[in-house]
This record gives structure tokens, sequence and C-alpha cells, in this order.
């Protein structure tokens, strides 16, 4: 899940449409309901959010620094107007990228994965190599085994892609459903992610002879490799 903070719902809400179209959610804030929203979300709220898109407000360093210290996903500035001045000033406040607008929700995502990469320790393109077979690109492709595109469906994808970044920790169905759809996500039951995941494991298991996720009953799903 992505949050977009802007003071112009016409903006939240064309992006938030726009991550719509890729099968990614999110949910677009102004800047006062981010922060009662932010200090009332729970550590599992926070987990679940992949990436923080802050567009032009007035207290945007404010808000990156509230993000900053509570969080480690990636954390982009959108500026309508660039400045050397004011990309600076964003960036020694901890925004990790600054982007012109307008920018494709495409290169927000590869922008993003890129600098989770980077904060947690992995390296260059390695870190899309989720086995020596399993390849999981992380910007809207399909993955790959053994070089042959795996088609999925894009929930079954990201949800690849989250236990991927999540490896070897044992994520609950609680916070695959709130990565994947949504911590407010009302119309769909959680129950869901228990017929994505198996439907992905069949898939995974049929190309690579075993199953790189390890599932426990009533305790969630870890990715192996």
């Amino acid at each position: 899940m992505y949050i977009f903070v802007d003071d112009r719902p016409t903006v939240t809400s064309g992006y938030a449409a726009g991550f719509e179209r890729e099968g990614v959610s999110s949910l677009g804030l102004v800047a006062d309901e981010f922060r009662t929203w932010f200090k009332a979300a729970s550590p599992g709220d926070l987990d679940a959010v992949q990436g923080f898109l802050l567009g032009d407000f007035e207290d945007r360093i404010g808000c990156a620094g509230l993000i900053r210290r509570n969080s480690r996903a990636p954390i982009i500035a959108l500026s309508e107007v660039r400045s050397l001045e004011a990309t600076l000033q964003l960036l020694t406040a901890g925004i990790d990228d600054v982007l012109g607008k307008p920018v494709h929700v495409r290169e927000i995502l590869a922008r993003s994965e890129a600098i989770w990469r980077r904060v947690n320790g992995e390296a260059g393109p390695a870190a899309a190599k989720a086995s020596e077979r399993l390849k999981v690109h992380f910007d809207g492709r399909d993955p790959e085994v053994d070089g042959e595109t795996l088609p999925l469906p894009r929930r079954e994808r990201h949800i690849l892609e989250y236990l991927v970044r999540n490896r070897g920790r044992r994520m609950t169905k609680a916070q695959i459903f709130n990565a994947i759809y949504g911590v407010y996500s009302n119309d769909v039951e959680e129950s869901v992610v228990e017929g994505h995941v198996s439907k992905l494991r069949k898939k995974l298991r049929g190309r690579l002879g075993y199953d790189p996720i390890e599932a426990k009953r009533y305790i969630g799903y870890t990715f192996v490799g």
C-alpha cells in the first residue's frame, strides 16, 4: 500500500486512480488527515506501507521527519517546480528521492523499490533474484523462472513481491491483506488472501518443482526461496 499526501483532493484522487490501474492499493490524504492517521496507525498499519509520496504542501518537511522516525518505508517527494535549493532541502530532511511532475506510477514503483533495497542493505540487480531460478522485478513486470516469464494476476504478483521483500519473516494473513488491499479495504474479506496464496504456490511449485513459500496454519507465510 502507498500513502499519497497532498492538500489538493484532485491530485490525490488522480494518483489513486493511477495506482489502481497498476493493481496497487493506495490511500490519498490531505496533510492534516495524514498526521491524524499516522499518529493513530498501529505498527501493523505502518508495516503495510510500501512507500510514502509527498506532494506540494506547507509542512512537507515536518511530515517527512515524522515518517522517518517511525517507518523504514521509502519517502518520495513530488514537485511541480524543480530547483536545486529545494531539492537539497528535501533530501537533507530525510526524503529519499525527489521527482518532477508529471511522473508515471510505474516509475514511482520502480524508484520506491530501488530505495527499499538500498535502505535494507540489498544491492543492485541481485536484489531481484529471489533464488537461483526465480527472479522478481518489483516494477510491474511478471517474475521469471529459469529465464522464462511466469504470468501472474496482479494480486498474486504483489503477494509474491511482498513475501520476497520480507524474505525469512513470517507474514500474517492480515499483514499481507493490508499491504495488498490497503488498511481500509472494507469491501473485501481478509480470507481472500488464502485463495491468492494457494494459487500462487501451486503455480510456483509447478514451474520450480518445489514450494518456495512456507505456510503455517493460523501463523502465516514465509518466503524461504
